[in-house]
């Protein structure tokens, strides 16, 4: 791809992976069932932009710009976030698969996450405060040095977290998830 301003363009059924895509911008765009696996999108600058059923899995993101990006039906395993822009960095996600991927030190707070695997994903050092995980699969999924106050993990599964090493005022948690929460006191809860 050409290096360009793209604004209000929908890109549909396109293969993009294994290519770098630098020097690009794309604002108001919409990106539907393209596959980007293994893309290079180093520098890109995303703005008000829509990922329908796409495969980002294992994209670079090195100062990539993702600011204000839904994600809706994507395959988004083992994607580097920590590495993107962080200005403006702003995103939702809905039926997606996030499995192995990293957010270390982002700013994630008011984040919608519905519907979603996150196993394995490393939200260290993040401020997921007021964020929203809505019926998601937190399996193994690392969350220390984080501000989780007012996150809402009620309706999810399979998190654990130590609450003395997170700021947890106000969490939102279900009482079936308790003994995620007391996991390092090694209790025989019934």
């Amino acid at each position: 791809m050409e290096a360009a301003l793209h604004q209000n363009k929908t890109f549909d059924t396109i293969d993009y992976s294994d290519q770098k895509l630098s020097d690009n911008e794309f604002v108001n765009c919409e990106f539907i069932n393209c596959n980007f696996s293994k893309s290079d999108f180093s520098y890109i600058d995303f703005l008000d932009c829509t990922f329908k059923n796409c495969n980002l899995s294992l994209s670079v993101l090195r100062n990539t710009g993702l600011k204000n990006i839904k994600f809706i039906g994507c395959k988004l395993m083992g994607l580097d976030f920590s590495a993107s822009n962080s200005f403006l960095f702003s995103m939702s996600f809905q039926d997606c698969l996030l499995d192995y991927s990293t957010f270390i030190y982002k700013k994630l707070k008011k984040t919608n996450f519905i519907d979603c695997s996150l196993k394995d994903v490393d939200f260290s050092n993040t401020d997921l405060s007021l964020s929203v995980f809505k019926n998601c699969d937190l399996a193994n999924a690392t969350f220390q040095d984080c501000i989780l106050e007012k996150t809402d993990f009620r309706s999810s599964r399979n998190y654990t977290f130590d609450p003395a090493e997170n700021k947890i005022k106000r969490t939102k948690v279900s009482h079936t998830a308790l003994a995620g929460l007391l996991e390092k006191f090694d209790l025989d809860i019934e």
